[in-house]
């Protein structure tokens, strides 16, 4: 069995667990803890205006088709402008019917001001990312559509907060909601499988379970600037050559493989 995320650091440990699923949840079960969730959702979202939020990450895409399921078909996705190419097209080609994408405009520029943020070494600094775009972009969304509630991918065994009884309200007055909390990495796994959830391509890319959907500076698990500078380089060398004209890291990078 996978433990916590941030324990499980070879990703070939997702991709065996994916592989061998069948033996570790079989589908009765699955469809079991698919039809109590569903369930869950129409309760607590009853008579509320709801919507999801959607990052085509893989928790973001079982949440996705368990809303539809349970009659939320509004969802948020929100991105900037250092996105990886790939996975943008993949989204575009991909979304479901009624997202709405916000983007929140971090570019070049902006990394050059806020360097500390490039490759983060640690996982406070790390989890800025997503206050920055993704909780910015999802309160805006919140707000302009005058939801009651907010539908999340977050689950316990990443680490995350849920709040009691999975839901919670923050000072800004947003309620968010996870009803996948309690769902095991394993779970997920088998909703991928056993119902054929296409996934993006950065699950085939290196360490792409451990470091999930991020835009490209936000990667981590770097030792180095200059491994950050490698591996993204070798998902989309255009990435680093555009930066090379801003930071010196993967100008010197650049040079280094010639």
């Amino acid at each position: 069995m996978l433990g916590r995320k941030q324990s499980v650091r070879n990703n070939e440990d997702w991709k065996n667990a994916l592989d061998h699923i069948e033996e570790t949840v079989p589908k009765k079960e699955l469809d079991s803890l698919v039809k109590k969730t569903v369930k869950d959702i129409k309760e607590k979202c009853k008579g509320k205006k709801a919507a999801y939020a959607w990052s085509a990450g893989k928790d973001s895409l079982v949440l996705g088709e368990i809303c539809e399921k349970a009659g939320i078909d509004q969802s948020v996705l929100v991105k900037c402008n250092l996105e990886y190419p790939a996975f943008i097209a993949w989204i575009e080609q991909n979304k479901p019917s009624g997202l709405e994408i916000i983007n929140t405009g971090q570019d070049m520029e902006w990394l050059k001001k806020h360097p500390d943020m490039l490759f983060p070494d640690k996982s406070n600094k790390a989890a800025q990312w997503f206050h920055i775009v993704q909780h910015r972009g999802q309160a805006r969304y919140y707000k302009e559509h005058q939801l009651e509630i907010l539908l999340l991918g977050r689950r316990k065994a990443d680490g995350n907060y849920v709040g009691k009884d999975n839901i919670y309200t923050n000072s800004a007055g947003i309620t968010r909601y996870s009803p996948l909390a309690e769902w095991r990495h394993e779970d997920i796994l088998a909703y991928i499988h056993y119902y054929d959830v296409k996934l993006p391509p950065i699950y085939d890319w290196e360490k792409g379970y451990l470091c999930g959907t991020h835009p490209w500076p936000a990667r981590q698990y770097m030792e180095t600037e200059q491994q950050g500078w490698k591996e993204v380089y070798d998902i989309d060398k255009t990435i680093v050559e555009n930066a090379a004209q801003h930071f010196d890291g993967a100008r010197d990078f650049l040079k280094a493989i010639k």
